[in-house]
């Protein structure tokens, strides 16, 4: 039976790498893999789903008020799999068309992404995918003074933690760093 999975962490963990190599060893064994990512996230271009360890693939970008269920059926129904890269960016309303993808037509959906923002609250595609998912699993990553990161601090161009703003803003070691939660509120309260 085939299910939704959620895999998760704080940035820097190689969420993205590891769905890249789940790519590859799903394509290793003759099956074909639809890769798909928000179109919010032009990082790396359009279509690019990329690594910090320099992996990289095409992908489908997806807009936010695409129903991802009807993509799959209509366009992509021939793949043995999908997997999603920054999946925190879905709605939950396309969480719930992957779970369609799982149910009615017995293929297993991979989601990896960022649980929290910079606030430490949940996205929404998130949120999702936490109260459905079938399997889930952190995927973890190190703060600089080795404890567990859970917390993606975003940094202003002064290096600054930042606790106000949009949820969403692109970026990369130039604007987050991953941080336990001890070292995040530390560091807020030392900048007050």
């Amino acid at each position: 039976m085939a299910k939704l999975y959620f895999k998760f962490g704080a940035m820097g963990c190689s969420k993205t790498a590891q769905a890249l190599i789940t790519k590859f060893n799903y394509e290793e064994r003759n099956m074909k893999v639809l890769l798909l990512k928000p179109a919010v996230d032009t990082r790396d271009g359009a279509t690019v789903v990329r690594s910090r360890i320099g992996l990289k693939q095409d992908a489908i970008a997806v807009r936010s008020d695409e129903d991802l269920y009807a993509l799959y059926e209509n366009k992509y129904s021939d793949s043995d799999v999908v997997i999603v890269d920054e999946c925190q960016f879905l709605t939950p309303e396309q969480v719930d068309q992957l779970a369609d993808i799982v149910m009615k037509k017995n293929i297993p959906v991979l989601c990896f992404g960022l649980s929290t923002d910079f606030t430490t609250h949940l996205f929404p595609g998130s949120k999702r995918l936490f109260e459905i998912a079938e399997s889930i699993s952190e995927i973890k990553s190190v703060c600089s003074c080795g404890a567990k990161a859970t917390v993606n601090a975003r940094l202003d161009e002064n290096g600054k933690i930042v606790t106000e703003g949009s949820q969403v803003l692109l970026g990369g070691n130039d604007r987050y760093v991953a941080m336990c939660r001890k070292c995040w509120l530390k560091y807020r309260a030392e900048q007050a």
